[in-house]
């Protein structure tokens, strides 16, 4: 798994939302002025975000985007699956995925259990981050 500018920017723009955690919402072009960020491009990303409850939107003359729960709560693995997909270095070893058919060797591949090891040493890494670790010391 690479990681794209989809998942870097949306992690990005996630740690500003909580950083301002319970201070009221953000406009998008904040966030993007505030890490340098393409600001159509983070609208399409935030589109995946709301859609899979990672983030609400508020309308209205003071709306914008806010976390929808707490960072203490919210992993970078949460972010990173909704925005680049399943976690795994390789075809065969994606999370949730049957693996059939990705390779000739399928049945007696001799470096599946590398691949299967690297998968669950990345998963567990974003997954023991919290949003709220990233911006605990920030002032």
């Amino acid at each position: 798994m690479r990681l794209t500018t989809k998942g870097e920017y949306g992690v990005r723009a996630l740690a500003v939302l909580a950083h301002n955690y319970k201070q009221g919402p953000l406009t998008l072009k904040e966030i993007a002025q505030r890490e340098h960020l393409p600001d159509l491009y983070l609208e399409q990303i935030f589109r995946e975000l709301k859609k899979a409850g990672i983030i609400e939107s508020i309308r209205g003359p003071k709306g914008g985007y806010v976390l929808a729960k707490d960072p203490k709560e919210l992993t970078v693995g949460d972010a990173i699956r909704v925005l680049e997909g399943p976690i795994g270095p390789v075809e065969c070893v994606i999370e949730n995925s049957t693996g059939e058919g990705c390779c000739t060797k399928e049945d007696n591949c001799i470096t599946k259990f590398v691949w299967a090891k690297l998968r669950d040493s990345m998963a567990k890494v974003l997954d023991e981050i919290k949003f709220d670790d990233i911006v605990k010391d920030i002032k």
